[in-house]
């Protein structure tokens, strides 16, 4: 069985291909290393170095590939900075997928596992059920609901199978901590690597539950399995949410203790365009249906991701030159927070 794993080299996708290989499949890896890098590509998959965005590359790739399960992971997951980036989002979600599905449906695709976001709930009350309508908030959110609702049209058509994963916010090693815009664990342990206070958007009283990657892999290669769980969609991870003030107090708690220099403080922002303020799902379909069990908490999660963090060492942010859209709402800090 050929087995393709999109965004293979990023930070779920690299450990998707692992956990693959480790179960003996043919595994082979894309990835354009906007976002991930060579050293999460694993030697024994079969990878190449491919911009998903490129129809006609793409195209070549699949047909001379022909796999029969897709993981796709590539995306632009930048949900709060895709209101200013539209363009580019959606390209690099919505026109990416279908660049990818297509031509696999020409080739004999047997199952498509789709990686989305729990960002397509919206504004709704939470916890989140796999049953609610999304209602997506921002253009991120758009481009996953767009793709989780061709996907369905695609397999009643030409007759695969397919699963779709909400994963809650994942963290952990080979987490992109370089990046400015999405990640706030990855961004917290960044800044405090570089000696440099973090920003807080808000009040810092916005709800989020964050999944450590051990706890979400096996469930998505669990969803790959042929002729099961097809059509399902499934919420991963813990239903227990934190502010963001709790999980700056619990990062800041492992580096410092409790003598937390003045100068590595939060300092408060005003909020970012479009942000839930409170955002987390209910597990309970996939407890049931897929067995899914917590097995770190997020103290612990925390102090792993911390120590890879450390011996990986301080990262300079990489921001974008240009952003497509810009106002007076445009977080700031996206262009200065690494001066």
């Amino acid at each position: 069985m050929k087995v393709l794993v999109t965004g293979g080299a990023g930070f779920i996708g690299s450990y998707v291909v692992d956990l693959l290989i480790e179960k003996g499949e043919t595994v082979y890896s894309v990835d354009d290393l906007s976002g991930g890098y060579w050293r999460n590509v694993n030697s024994k998959c079969k990878f190449n170095k491919l911009n998903l965005v490129n129809k006609r590359k793409t195209k070549d790739y699949i047909e001379k590939v022909r796999p029969e399960i897709i993981y796709h992971l590539a995306a632009d997951a930048t949900e709060g900075r895709s209101q200013f980036t539209p363009i580019s989002c959606t390209e690099r979600n919505y026109l990416t997928f279908l660049n990818t599905i297509v031509p696999a449906i020409k080739t004999g695709l047997k199952k498509f596992v789709f990686v989305s976001s729990m960002s397509v709930y919206g504004k709704q009350k939470p916890p989140f059920f796999e049953e609610m309508k999304p209602r997506p908030e921002d253009i991120y959110a758009v481009s996953k609901a767009a793709c989780e609702n061709a996907l369905r049209i695609f397999s009643e058509v030409f007759g695969f199978e397919y699963t779709i994963i909400r994963p809650h916010n994942c963290y952990g090693p080979r987490q992109n901590i370089a990046d400015p815009y999405r990640n706030v664990i990855g961004i917290f342990i960044n800044c405090l690597l570089n000696n440099k206070n973090y920003f807080v958007y808000g009040d810092g009283q916005q709800k989020r539950s964050f999944t450590y990657i051990d706890d979400l892999v096996p469930y998505i290669i669990k969803a790959g399995t042929l002729g099961k769980f097809n059509g399902e969609i499934f919420n991963i991870g813990p239903d227990d949410a934190v502010t963001i003030n709790q999980l700056s107090g619990k990062i800041l708690n492992i580096f410092f203790g409790e003598k937390i220099p003045d100068n590595l403080k939060p300092v408060f922002l005003p909020d970012r365009p479009k942000e839930v303020k409170i955002a987390y799902c209910s597990n309970k379909k996939a407890i049931s249906t897929l067995h899914y069990k917590t097995n770190t908490s997020l103290d612990e999660g925390l102090k792993l991701m911390i120590e890879w963090a450390r011996e990986l060492g301080p990262q300079k942010f990489h921001y974008l030159k240009n952003l497509e859209l810009e106002n007076e709402s445009t977080p700031k800090t996206w262009k200065k927070l690494s001066e």
